[in-house]
This record gives C-alpha cells, structure tokens and sequence, in this order.
C-alpha cells in the first residue's frame, strides 16, 4: 500500500481531528466501564452468587474469591498483561509497518469485548472479569500505536498543542457519554428499565461509542510506510523479539529519554494514586465530620472533573508552548504538591464538601494537561520508526508502576491510622519527580535522536 511521504501530512487538520477522536472514542471504556459502572456491578453480582456458600466469598473455578476483591483482582492481571505484551507488539508494529492495522485490530477486539458486556448477569458474574481482561488489553495495545502517530502527524512545534488536544477530547467524549449513561441509570425505573438491564445497557454503550467513533480514526489516519514482507523462515513473533532486543541493546545511545522516563515513572505514579484513592479519602473525613459524600455527590464530582479537565488540557497546551513543555510539567507537578498538602490539611470546616469541589477542578486542571506534555515531550526524545517500541515502554511506565502508590498510600494509612497521612505519603512521587525532571537535558535528547536517526538507514 503505497503512502505520500511523511513530511507531506505533518499537521493535517483533518488528520489530526481523527487522531483526537479516537481519544474521545475511547475514554468512554475508561469512564463508564472503568470508572462507574462494571466494578460495583460485578461485585453486587458475585455477592449474590457468595450467598449460596458458609464462608461469603463467591467460587471462581473453585477458588474462593471476595466479591469486593474479584474485579480489582482482574484489574491487576489485564495490567499485568500489559506489561508482558505491549512491548513485543510495539516492536512488530515498528518493524512490520502495519501500526494503523494493528491499532484497528486492537481497538476492534476492546469494543467488541466491552459491548459484550451487556450479557453480564446473575450466574455470569465471572464473565465480567474475563471480558474486562480482554478489553482493558487491547486498550492498553490500541493506545501504545495511538500514542505512536503523535510524531508522524505533528512537527515538534506543534506536537504539545495536538497531544493536549486528543486528551481534552478524551475527557469530553469520556464524559459526554457518562454523564448520558448516569442520567438513564437515574431515570431508568421511570422508563421502566430494570437498574440491573440500565447498567448492562450503559457497559454495552461504551463498547459502541468506542467502535463507532473510531470508524472516524480510520477514515482519516493514514499509514505513513509499505508493510513489510516478513524474511523467509520468520514470523511477526520472531521479528518482533529480534527488533525488542536490538532496541534494548540501543538504549544506551538515550540517556535523557531513559532520564525522563525514571521522572515519569515518578511522578505519574503520584498522580495515578491521587485519581484512584481521592474519592475514598475525601468521604471518611468527611463523613466523620457529619457530611457524608454519597454517590450522587462523587458522581457530580467524576463529571466535573470530566468537563473542567477538557479545559484544562487545552490550557497546558497554550502553556507549553509559551514557556516550553518541560516547564509546563514542572509547574502542574508543584501544583499536585499543592493539592495534596491542601488535601492533608483542609477539607475540615463546614464548607468541606464546596472545598472538596474546588481540590477536584484544581485537579482536572492539571490532571489532562501534566499527562498531555508529557506525552508530546516523550515525542521529541524517541528515534523515528521505534515509535511503538518507545511507546509501549511509556505505557509500561504508566502501569507496571502504578501499584507502588496505592500500596504506600494503604501502609503509611495503616500504620498511622489515618488516610490523612496516607495522601500526605504521596508527597514524595511529585518531589522525587520535581528532583529528576529539571536535569532532564531535552535539547541533548533531542540531538542524540537526531544523531542515531542520521546514522541509521530506513530499517
């Protein structure tokens, strides 16, 4: 398949806003599914099933298993998987050329995967896990070569503004549809819909909206190489273990991006941990207090978090271009030590629930934009054509690692009784990250890029 050369479709409008759609065609897996709706559903469902044996916990191929601890147990495998996989699929992606193809064929299997969700009921309740595993893999997959396309579809000058704005339309479509799902389950007795047939319906609705607005992604991304015939007596496996190794062995010749790479494993942990503990922590406070958060108020804040995040990634694309992007992540990672320490010390007077508002648009502020730069920044430090390969490292980064803040946040809370110096734990990821990120040397990386690209010929 014979494609224009890629100098001649660097910051197409067209092709950009296809790019972007994918982000908003597939946050609605992370919202609705992952955020909302599966988790609390699959364990409602395996309660019922505990029901039927003495000690309370459900049977998963005969093993005991707790309902509250089925899903996150299966959250813990897909990302486990992940971390197996995505960088030999990164690596056959990069040597074969097929990275569109293998994006759609990622993207297809989630959808289809998550819309099968809707037949998630009473004795299935195990099914939920297993589909869950399936689509959160080929998400992770479908997004390393994604993220791939950022330097083939926007010059260096420009690759902070697109990425911010694929996460700003990440997080409109994301909410978009929740805030759309959440207002049928509301209603739903109303329209005589059964709550348990509105949550399959809502599960089965991100698996669409996924699929079909991703339809948009491959009308407009093009392949910017011919796919490549595979040598005689290899497959894509070999080829892709082979191509795995020799990046491996390159690595040494970027220093900078491997330094970066350490201060995002830093500080992304930090930030992945305040997402997934903030609305356990901000309800025991305040429910000791006398004001208790409850679903609905959470529900509100997830959406609000949605909506101001799309600003605020659209914002950290402005800043990143006029004070340079590692400056940018330098500034929202001071403003994280912010919102933690305010988090460790407010949240305390009669206003603590409109306090507990005003931490959460301070985090959408910078939640899609310290994300967005960090992924443009990745771009300029990465060779051309080990795209994916570098990308799946970055999304290896981003969840192989994400489980040391949780387990601090739980241990320090443990030890000391009080989830107040759990999140105040945290502290350490932002400053740890605010430690290595200064000597980031960004204009070495990218000229040792540019050094290993001259050297080495079209693989």
């Amino acid at each position: 398949m014979a494609t224009a050369s890629a100098a001649s479709m660097v910051n197409d409008r067209k092709e950009i806003f296809g790019w972007a759609m994918y982000d908003w065609a597939n946050s609605a897996f992370s919202t609705t599914v992952g955020t909302v709706f599966l988790g609390p559903y699959v364990a409602a469902l395996a309660a019922e099933a505990a029901k039927a044996y003495p000690d309370g916990n459900a049977r998963f191929l005969g093993v005991p298993v707790a309902p509250d601890s089925f899903f996150p147990y299966c959250v813990s495998f897909s990302v486990g998987l992940q971390v197996l996989f995505l960088p030999i699929l990164g690596a056959i992606a990069d040597y074969s050329h097929v990275r569109k193809r293998m994006m759609r064929l990622f993207a297809t299997i989630g959808a289809a995967a998550t819309i099968l969700l809707f037949f998630v009921a009473d004795g299935l309740w195990w099914l939920g896990g297993l589909l869950y595993i399936v689509a959160n893999l080929a998400f992770g997959a479908a997004i390393v070569f994604y993220n791939a396309y950022l330097p083939d579809i926007a010059s260096e000058d420009q690759r902070d503004r697109v990425s911010s704005y694929g996460w700003a339309m990440g997080y409109l479509g994301g909410g978009l549809l929740l805030a759309l799902n959440l207002a049928f389950y509301l209603f739903s007795d109303s329209l005589g819909v059964p709550g348990s047939l509105a949550v399959r319906i809502n599960l089965a609705s991100a698996g669409l909206w996924w699929l079909g607005f991703s339809f948009l992604t491959w009308a407009r991304l093009r392949s910017r190489r011919p796919a490549r015939a595979l040598p005689k007596g290899e497959t894509y496996v070999s080829i892709g273990f082979k191509q795995l190794a020799q990046t491996f062995r390159e690595l040494r010749h970027f220093p900078e991006t491997l330094k970066f790479l350490l201060s995002y494993f830093l500080y992304n942990d930090g930030i992945q941990t305040v997402i997934a503990v903030s609305s356990t922590f901000a309800a025991a406070p305040l429910a000791r207090g006398g004001v208790e958060l409850d679903t609905q108020t959470l529900t509100a804040a997830i959406l609000m978090i949605q909506f101001v995040a799309f600003f605020g990634a659209l914002l950290w694309g402005r800043l990143a271009t006029w004070i340079g992007a590692k400056q940018a992540i330098i500034v929202s990672l001071f403003i994280w030590l912010g919102v933690v320490l305010y988090a460790y010390g407010g949240l305390r007077g009669e206003s603590r629930v409109m306090e507990f508002f005003v931490l959460g648009a301070f985090i959408a502020l910078v939640l899609g934009g310290s994300q967005a730069i960090s992924r443009s920044l990745f771009a300029q430090m990465i060779p051309d054509g080990k795209e994916a390969e570098f990308y799946s490292f970055y999304e290896v980064s981003e969840r192989g690692t994400s489980w040391t803040g949780p387990f601090i946040f739980g241990l320090v809370n443990q030890w000391f009784g009080s989830l107040r110096y759990g999140i105040l734990a945290l502290i350490f990821y932002f400053v740890a990250g605010l430690i290595v990120l200064p000597f980031v040397n960004v204009k070495k990386a990218m000229e040792d890029v540019k050094k290993y690209d001259a050297a080495h010929v079209e693989r």
